[in-house]
């Protein structure tokens, strides 16, 4: 299990610590060569001292036996800081003063022995055939450091500690605002672009605040225009469709009601032409008749036209307008497409269903891929019009989007393809980037006035 990385003052205040630790470990080393040379000049004063003490001790008292300077250096014991040895001429050891009884029985590292203890010299005394010999020791000023460090380390860790809670309560109370800059930075992101941070008193905060409120200000006013432009564009859309809709109720009414009575008097007027050409009362005013509704067959299928345009006969014109015009707003995403739509027009339903497709999505490619580049691919043949649009994109979850202003989602696509007998499919390429493939039947524009 991985460990969790430390908060920003927490390492900050690890900083500041191990900063004031590097600065006691110098001061520590500093103290150490002071130490060993305050050792060092109080053990060599000692033995000077005790050294002339005993020569002027020596230089008072006639040469004497082993015996008589026994009982005259025994009660001196240890002089000062130097152990006491009497030496016989052959070099053997007749005595040896005790050991120290301050602090006695207790021991230090070595490694601080050997860091503090100095070297000395051994000074001696000749006494007739004898020797007094000083033997300098700093063992017990060497345990008083030691035990002075003991108690620095423990106020230097205790200092540590203090300074390492001081500094992260500091550091949390100064760093707050920018917990409440994370907090408006997650809410904007979770789509919270009403989220603004008060202005702080500090010049560096409050700068970024200003800044924040702005950048929020204006991402609120675009998302607010973005969603109004896509409003009426959906509401424009459904205007469109229910117009177009009207359209073709009123064209399909003209065309069973108007069109075919017409056809039907014309028929009646021809079969009468047809009867009476040795009648001209009948014939003239018959064929009057044909010629009349000829022309309102002509005037009605011009009406019909033009209240319900055969979209497939302009596909290829609108799907490029489009195209051109989703080019023109995202020009940052390459759109490549290959239009194969042949020469037949297209059934106006079929027609309108690839523009529908085709318009979406682009949309939501230019709403959710993050794509750098948009294929488009639409083929006829054998009966089929196939339609692909891929991107390159993060993928989509796929589903109706819950955004605002998002109008048809890939449902309402689904819908529309299975209406005309056909089939939409969405892949998620392994690579990356989303995709629809739609599969029309390829019917094929009946005119509908005889």
């Amino acid at each position: 299990m991985s460990m969790r990385p430390f908060r920003l003052h927490t390492r900050i205040s690890l900083v500041f610590t191990g900063l004031a630790a590097s600065l006691l470990l110098v001061l520590a080393a500093l103290w150490l060569h002071g130490a060993r040379q305050g050792i060092h000049e109080e053990v060599e004063a000692a033995s000077r001292v005790s050294e002339q003490w005993l020569a002027a001790f020596v230089a008072q008292q006639p040469a004497v036996g082993a015996e008589a300077l026994l009982a005259v250096v025994r009660p001196l014991g240890r002089i000062r800081a130097n152990e006491l040895q009497l030496l016989a001429a052959d070099g053997s050891l007749l005595y040896r003063s005790p050991p120290p009884t301050y602090k006695a029985g207790r021991q230090v590292p070595e490694w601080f022995v050997d860091l503090l203890h100095p070297v000395f010299e051994q000074r001696s005394l000749t006494v007739g055939d004898l020797r007094l010999v000083l033997v300098p020791d700093a063992s017990r000023a060497v345990i008083d450091a030691w035990d002075d460090l003991l108690a620095m380390a423990g106020w230097a860790l205790a200092l540590l500690g203090l300074l390492y809670v001081a500094a992260g309560k500091a550091l949390a109370c100064a760093l707050r605002p920018l917990e409440q800059v994370m907090q408006a930075l997650d809410r904007t992101g979770r789509g919270r672009f009403d989220t603004r941070l008060p202005v702080f008193s500090t010049p560096e905060l409050g700068r970024l605040s200003r800044a924040f409120n702005g950048m929020a200000d204006r991402l609120n006013a675009a998302v607010n225009d973005n969603v109004r432009l896509e409003t009426e564009r959906e509401v424009a859309e459904r205007m469109q469709a229910g117009l177009e809709q009207e359209r073709r109720v009123i064209a399909r009414e003209l065309h069973d009601e108007l069109a075919q009575g017409i056809t039907a008097v014309r028929a009646l007027a021809g079969a009468i032409a047809q009867r009476t050409t040795e009648q001209p009362a009948l014939y003239s005013p018959a064929q009057s008749i044909v010629a009349v509704t000829g022309e309102m067959q002509q005037g009605v299928k011009a009406i019909l036209h033009r209240l319900r345009p055969p979209a497939g006969d302009s596909l290829g014109h609108a799907l490029e307008r489009l195209l051109d015009n989703w080019r023109a707003q995202h020009e940052d995403i390459a759109l490549h497409a290959e239009l194969e739509l042949g020469t037949r027009p297209l059934a106006d339903e079929t027609a309108q269903t690839v523009i529908r497709i085709v318009q979406e999505g682009l949309t939501n490619v230019a709403r959710h891929a993050a794509a750098s580049r948009v294929d488009l691919l639409i083929v006829r043949g054998a009966g089929y019009l196939q339609l692909s649009l891929r991107d390159d994109g993060r993928g989509h979850p796929g589903g109706v989007s819950p955004q605002a202003g998002c109008g048809l989602g890939l449902a309402g696509m689904a819908e529309r393809v299975a209406l005309l007998g056909g089939r939409l499919e969405f892949t998620r390429p392994a690579g990356g980037g989303f995709g629809l493939h739609a599969c029309l039947p390829d019917q094929v524009l009946l005119e509908e006035v005889p």
